[in-house]
């Protein structure tokens, strides 16, 4: 981490190959919830290159981008969206499909959770190939908000997710 930070990250991820199918090598951000010193420097990093200043609400990617973005709202006195997979939102919702690295899915944004011109901070677990973070990007602006940039707890470089981004700010705890 940069500036001499006190706690390793890196350290708090937990590793499964063959998750959830054969080839996939799962980055687990579990421990990393379960360890408070280390969940505080990470809430602190996201924090400072995503002053509250810059975003009006954080949305949270079903399921594992939830505490990320509820952990930056609270600490940045801020709201928190949730962006759940199909049929898991109760009245009338935005959708956007994608492909990820293992198949396909549909996400949806209940309508009104993002008023017109607010800026929001997309949060999730990890950046892969990029399409679960293009597709909530996509529900935002449907709604008429933009995004101010997406939080991360791992990004795996390899397979190019940034590029799905759209040049947009994008800050990744821990990179592989």
């Amino acid at each position: 981490l940069p500036g001499g930070r006190a706690v390793n990250l890196c350290e708090k991820l937990a590793e499964y190959p063959d998750f959830p199918k054969k080839g996939i090598l799962f980055r687990d951000f579990g421990p990393l919830l379960r360890d408070p010193p280390a969940l505080s420097e990470a809430a602190a990093v996201l924090e400072e290159s995503f002053p509250p200043g810059q975003f009006d609400a954080a949305a949270g990617i079903e399921a594992r981008g939830f505490p990320v973005a509820a952990l930056v709202a609270a600490r940045c006195g801020k709201g928190m969206i949730m962006i759940r997979k199909k049929a898991k939102l109760p009245g009338p919702v935005l959708q956007a499909s994608y492909d990820i690295e293992y198949g396909s899915d549909t996400m949806e944004m209940q309508r009104g959770a993002v008023k017109k011109g607010e800026r929001i901070l997309v949060c999730d677990d990890l950046l892969a190939t990029g399409g679960t973070a293009e597709a909530a990007a996509s529900l935002v602006e449907q709604a008429g908000g933009t995004v101010a940039g997406f939080a991360f707890v791992a990004e795996l470089s390899e397979l190019g997710g940034a590029a799905r981004l759209g040049g947009r700010r994008r800050k990744s705890l821990v990179v592989y």
